[in-house]
């Protein structure tokens, strides 16, 4: 009877384990799709000054050479002066021909303090996103990521 109870204990254990890692799995979002990776890349480059808040890309860093998937997407917004960040002016584009709104897919990581993705799923190859963001006032900023994916 003692070991008919200590084999129930561990398949339920088991069982609890299995669902647990089946929602880890389940919890990362796929930022960027197959086949949208395969797209042709936009070669379109965005230059100016500009007042509107400051977009510091806090990871992937720029320049860390090739990461993993999923990955850690994670910007930081900082608006000036008196001004607050636009939340609903967020726009992340995946820089490829035709270009793709990524924005619904983030949005419930956006703050107005920025956008935090713990494991974005992105397959693998060299990726741009395109981040424009607005404050109160009406100053806008845009900034380019660029990252790599191993397989």
């Amino acid at each position: 009877m003692h070991q008919r109870t200590i084999a129930c204990r561990l398949i339920g254990a088991c069982a609890v384990l299995a669902a647990v890692l089946a929602a880890g799995a389940a919890s990362a979002l796929q930022l960027i799709t197959t086949s949208e990776a395969a797209l042709p890349a936009d070669h379109s480059h965005y230059r100016g000054i500009s007042r509107g808040p400051t977009v510091a890309v806090v990871s992937p860093l720029p320049g860390a050479g090739s990461i993993k998937s999923p990955l850690h997407l994670k910007i930081k917004f900082q608006p000036h002066g008196a001004a607050k960040i636009d939340v609903d002016s967020v726009l992340l584009t995946y820089m490829k021909e035709p270009t793709v709104d990524l924005t619904q897919r983030i949005k419930p990581y956006i703050t107005a303090g920025g956008i935090d993705v713990e494991d974005a799923e992105v397959p693998p190859g060299t990726h741009t996103l395109r981040l424009n963001i607005a404050d109160s006032d009406g100053h806008t900023s845009t900034t380019d990521l660029t990252f790599s994916v191993s397989k």
